[in-house]
């Protein structure tokens, strides 16, 4: 049997409507900039599913989370699961865990939206590198 470092979720859908009920409940500019983000990572490919995790929307391949958003008091993160495994040459994740990494979003903060959307990229496209790997 392989052994994988792949955090991995039961449930993940399609589209899930309590994600939409989340989104409805975060403060309105902290939701919008939640709501984007979150729509980038389900604009990836036909084959992102998504739940909430620990009570935040979250973003898979199969049932391998790669992204998630969340929102806090005065902010919005965007992380990654393997984010510390991605390229990061604007220098936008924050974290010191073994694996995960975010960038925080405050409304009115000018943020790379360029970058950003090149580590959504990168997160998607390594988890589904990682996922297809353990299918081989």
């Amino acid at each position: 049997m392989k052994t994988t470092q792949l955090l991995r979720f039961t449930g993940s859908v399609q589209r899930d409507p309590a994600i939409e009920a989340w989104m409805k409940r975060q403060p309105r500019e902290l939701g919008g900039i939640a709501r984007h983000w979150f729509e980038v990572m389900r604009g990836r490919g036909d084959d992102v599913r998504e739940l909430l995790h620990d009570g935040h929307p979250t973003a898979c391949i199969a049932d391998a989370g790669f992204g998630y958003v969340n929102a806090f008091k005065a902010h919005v993160n965007v992380g990654f699961f393997r984010g510390a495994e991605i390229a990061d040459p604007k220098g936008l994740l924050e974290g010191t865990g073994k694996f995960m990494r975010h960038v925080k979003l405050r409304p009115g903060d000018d943020i790379d939206a360029m970058a950003l959307m090149k580590l959504i990229d990168a997160a998607y496209t390594d988890m589904r590198k990682r996922v297809q790997a353990e299918l081989a």
